[in-house]
Formats: structure tokens, C-alpha cells, sequence
């Protein structure tokens, strides 16, 4: 048995391609399927089966598509309510995949119809467990309904359960979601997986989770409800989208070039209520952006702000240096149903803003906070991180709005003075002080770690 992951840390989550060498199965795929075409011939691998562990909450899958391109069947739950056909598949039932077997297990609890699979070649096996059981913890359980959140929690515990009490302690679990996912629920223990050189990448075992794993460790069902119930904090606003998007039948997508527009077609844009996103690092652009753009700067994080933050279906222009920068998000927005840039364009600052109205702003770290915190200087912090987070502790004083709810609360701000803007890493920070820009305000890019505010002995509060 062999198998291949695809990982995409911008959403926190992995496809797996299983074969025996000749033949395969795919497991979760994301929607640029092209990734996953480039391994199968690189491979030599003929797909038969193209299979989905649950109607996937935080992505559009591309499963539709490659099991359309390949020939292969598309496999879900039999119980799954989908608008197309599939091929339904049933708790305890079989596939053959060239000289694999492949029996799914009903594991409901990040959905009511969640499926694992669990694959062997007669000697190895491996488990495919989707949002099911993750690496120390299992996948969060609020996403169908608030009032099905308790019953699937349940649910959850007892297929990490049954995952534990079935299967050998030595077989491979590969989840889908859990590798910064907002679909994982409680924490991961970092000792329940370790990196297997056969792999590649960072696997474990049924018998690791059992010592680690929260929902296998808490003895008491109870109790488990209670914790994992109570740690669920806000999940990106785009994840209401997915699921509808995933039950019609998702078709391809088109990754190619948006048309090119010039500084005069910006400024159009914006006008009419457009986002025009500038995808250059913070820094460059605190120094020097276009007046009414919002930073979302390229990286792993880029795709969950970007679609966590926008009113739902407002056209989007990605601005930025390079092309690369411009491919990259692009490919990160067709992944959560932004099928199309609106426009773009390169060539950095100095070429699509020219003649337009240019603006910059500070950035800073803690320690320069807390020196004009000290001169009770006439300033003003705002801290955007979530709720879960400012639990911990916060800057006496501080305003908070989570960076999710800031677009639509950014008129609580006051309109005088400087705003300093932190949140964790200055990430998000970032998108803030260009949101709060936008505004006609004034504020203070605080690129750094909110771990100094202890290290510098600055005033906290619990929330």
C-alpha cells in the first residue's frame, strides 16, 4: 500500500491519494484538482474510486470534478442528501481498489453522516478519518446546528470509540482536518503524531491516539461533552456556504489570468463598493497602499481572513507585486467557492497606484506601546483577536472587536487619536489597521507577538 498526501495548509487540511501501485482511490480532494492529476501521473496511478468522508463544511470539494475527469466513482454515505448521484456506500460495506481493500465505517459526529475508511493490503492498514478522529483531538461538532451540537458530540465520542475498540493498535490514522483546521474542536495533543519517513509527513497510530487523544483519554462521556462543548469558539463565517455549495455538485474551475486593470479601473472599483485586496506583506504596505484597499498579505492564512471577513459575494480585486502572489490567492479562493478574481493587477505600488491617492501607516511592537502606555499617552489599543483568545488576558483599557466582526463594527472606534492594533502574531493585526485605514482613522500596526505583553509586565485583564 502506498499512499500520498496533498497538504493544504492554507485551510488547515490534507487529501490522500492510497493505491497499490498501480491502481488508487483519492480521499478528500480539494477543488484544484490539478494537484492531484500531477501526482497520479507522476505516479502512473489510475483512479477508480474518488471517495468523501463527509459534505465537507470548510472547503468546495473537487471531488465532483476529478471523479467526472478520471471516470472514477464517487463515493459518499448512502444516507448523505445530495442533489446529484453517487455511489452510496453503507456502514461495514466494501470496495476493491486494485489489490486494496477499503471498508467504510459510519463515524457520525462531525456530521450525522460521516464516514472512515479504513484501507488494507492484506498486511498494512490505514484509516482515513476525515473530521472524525484528528491527532489528540476530534472534529468540532457545531457546524450542522446549535441544536445538534450536544447529540453530535456524543456521537463524536463514540465513534473515536468504536475507531479504538475495532481496529489494530498499529493501524496508520490519517485525518483530513486537525492541521490548523478550523473543523478540529479541542487542542491536539503534539505527541500523538510524529513525522513517518514512509510517508513524508506527520502520521499516527490507533494505539497513539489512544493514549492521547482527549476523546479517548476522558473516561467519563460527560465531561467530555462539557470541555469540547465549551472550547468551541467562532469559526469562519464562509463555512455557511460550503456545504450547499458541496451538495449540487461543485463543477471545475479556471485558475486562469483575471483581466488586467489599470489605476482608473481601481479607483472605479472601489467606488462602487468593491474590495481591492492588496497582497503585499504588511510592512510594504503599512510604507506605502492605495487609499481604500484592504491588506490581506499572500500566505497560509490568506483564504480564511480573506472569505471570513467579506460580505458574502462582493466582487474582489487581488492587487500585488507579482503574478505568483496573484496565482496563489486566486488558487486559495477557488477553494472556498470565489470562483473568479474580478480583476487584477501587478507590477507593485508604484505601477497600479499610480495617480491615485497613496496613504501609509506605523508599525511598532510592544515595547513602544508600553513606554506611551506608561506616559498615559492619548492613545487608543485595539485588540482583534477571538473571543477564546482574549479569555486569557487583555490590555487594561484595551477595546476589543475579533478581527471577523470588525468589519461592520469599525464605526465603534473613536475618530481621534491613534489606534494601536495587535492580535496574536500581528497577522491579523494587519488586516485590521487596513480595515481601520479604509475608515479615516488613524492607526498603528503592532507587528509582533501578544506573549510580550506579559514579558513586559503590561497591565492585563481578564475579559
Amino acid at each position: 500500500m502506498q499512499i500520498l498526501t496533498i497538504e493544504t495548509p492554507s485551510l488547515g487540511d490534507r487529501s490522500y491519494i492510497v493505491s497499490d501501485g498501480s491502481v488508487a482511490a483519492v480521499i478528500d480532494p480539494q477543488r484544484d484538482i490539478d494537484r492531484v492529476l500531477d501526482l497520479l501521473e507522476q505516479h502512473g496511478l489510475t483512479v477508480t474510486h474518488v471517495l468523501e468522508t463527509h459534505n465537507h463544511n470548510d472547503y468546495v470539494t473537487g471531488g465532483v470534478e476529478l471523479a467526472r475527469v478520471t471516470g472514477a466513482a464517487y463515493v459518499m454515505n448512502a444516507d448523505e442528501d445530495l442533489l446529484f448521484e453517487v455511489q452510496g456506500i453503507r456502514d461495514g460495506e466494501e470496495l476493491t481498489v486494485g489489490k486494496l481493500t477499503i471498508r467504510a465505517l459510519h463515524t457520525p459526529g462531525h456530521t450525522p453522516t460521516h464516514m472512515s475508511y479504513l484501507v488494507t493490503d492484506g498486511v498494512q492498514e490505514a484509516v482515513f478519518t476525515g473530521g472524525s478522529l484528528l491527532y489528540g483531538s476530534v472534529g468540532r461538532t457545531d457546524l450542522i446546528s446549535k441544536a445538534a451540537t450536544e447529540e453530535l458530540t456524543r456521537a463524536q465520542y463514540a465513534s473515536a470509540r468504536r475507531l479504538v475498540a475495532e481496529l489494530d493498535g498499529e493501524t496508520t490514522v490519517l485525518p483530513t482536518h486537525g492541521f490548523g483546521s478550523f473543523c478540529s474542536s479541542a487542542a491536539a495533543d503534539d505527541q500523538s503524531a510524529s513525522v513517518d519517513p514512509k510517508y513524508g509527513v506527520e502520521t499516527s497510530t490507533i494505539a497513539d491516539q489512544q493514549q492521547a487523544n482527549v476523546a479517548l483519554t476522558i473516561t467519563d462521556e460527560d465531561e467530555f461533552v462539557r470541555l469540547l462543548i465549551s472550547g468551541l469558539d467562532a469559526y469562519p463565517r464562509y463555512y455557511a456556504h460550503m456545504g450547499g455549495r458541496n451538495k449540487v455538485g461543485p463543477a471545475g474551475v479556471d485558475l486562469s489570468p483575471a483581466t488586467e486593470a489599470d489605476p482608473t479601473e481601481l479607483a472605479r472599483r472601489m467606488h462602487s463598493g468593491e474590495w481591492v485586496v492588496d497582497l503585499r506583506t504588511r510592512t510594504a504596505y503599512a510604507k506605502d497602499h492605495v487609499r481604500g484597499t484592504l491588506n490581506v498579505e499572500v500566505g497560509n492564512s490568506f483564504i480564511t481572513y480573506l472569505a471570513w471577513i467579506i460580505p458574502w459575494g462582493t466582487p474582489v480585486t487581488l492587487i500585488g507585486d507579482t503574478q505568483d502572489e496573484v496565482d496563489e490567492a486566486q488558487r486559495q479562493m477557488v477553494r472556498v467557492g470565489i470562483d473568479r478574481p474580478a480583476a487584477q493587477a501587478t507590477g507593485g505600488v508604484d505601477a497600479f497606484g499610480a495617480g491615485l491617492d497613496r496613504g501609509s501607516y506605523k508599525t511598532a511592537k510592544f515595547d513602544e506601546l508600553a513606554e506611551l502606555l506608561q506616559q498615559d499617552a492619548p492613545i487608543h489599543v485595539l485588540d482583534v483577536r477571538r473571543n477564546g483568545e482574549r479569555e486569557d488576558g487583555g490590555l487594561a483599557g484595551s477595546f476589543h472587536i475579533p478581527l471577523h466582526e470588525l468589519v461592520t463594527r469599525v464605526d465603534e472606534l473613536p475618530t481621534e487619536g491613534e489606534i494601536w492594533v495587535h492580535c496574536q502574531s500581528g497577522y491579523r493585526a494587519s488586516i485590521a489597521t487596513s480595515i481601520i485605514a479604509r475608515s479615516g482613522r488613524v492607526p498603528v500596526l503592532v507587528d509582533d507577538d501578544a506573549s510580550r505583553m506579559a514579558e513586559l509586565d503590561l497591565q492585563l485583564e481578564a475579559a
